[in-house]
């Protein structure tokens, strides 16, 4: 395909960077699948009514629905693989979105992070920390010197 043709690729390449109109497209997409999809349910309904309703004389009952069979599993075989066309039209709207989320957080995470690695370099060239925990402070211990049990907090003394 020429991706200078004005008809071609350029109508699809703007969907393609908007994730709503993305969404929009694989949504009105997915509508006319599932009409085309009702209509094939009602075919293979009438195709098994019909096929299976041919008797031949010397026909044993089952003669005609073993005659039928493959038509069945035919279109079956279709549908099935059109619900899996319809879902995973749905699974990919979802993930283009998940797409641009990705993206944004990770720019806001490697911004994050360099502030911390400045920050942690500023401390090891000397500067003083933003936020030191005062050594005396009155309040609940965590970690290893705090109570050991529930009884311990009861009678709020800390065990040895």
């Amino acid at each position: 395909m020429n991706t200078n043709d004005p008809n071609g690729a350029a109508p699809l390449r703007d969907v393609a960077q908007n994730p709503d109109a993305y969404a929009r497209y694989l949504a009105d997409i997915q509508r006319v699948l599932l009409d085309v999809r009702g209509h094939l349910e009602t075919l293979r309904d009438e195709t098994r009514v019909h096929c299976r309703g041919v008797h031949v004389d010397g026909d044993r009952w089952y003669h005609a629905r073993m005659r039928a069979l493959p038509v069945e599993k035919s279109l079956n075989a279709v549908l099935r693989d059109l619900n899996s066309l319809t879902e995973g039209l749905e699974k990919s709207a979802y993930k283009r979105r998940a797409h641009d989320e990705t993206v944004v957080n990770t720019g806001k995470a490697r911004k994050e992070k360099r502030l911390e690695n400045q920050r942690k370099k500023a401390l090891k060239a000397g500067g003083a920390p933003h936020s030191v925990p005062q050594q005396g402070s009155v309040g609940q211990k965590s970690g290893y010197g705090g109570p050991r049990s529930i009884y311990d907090l009861e009678d709020r003394r800390e065990s040895a």
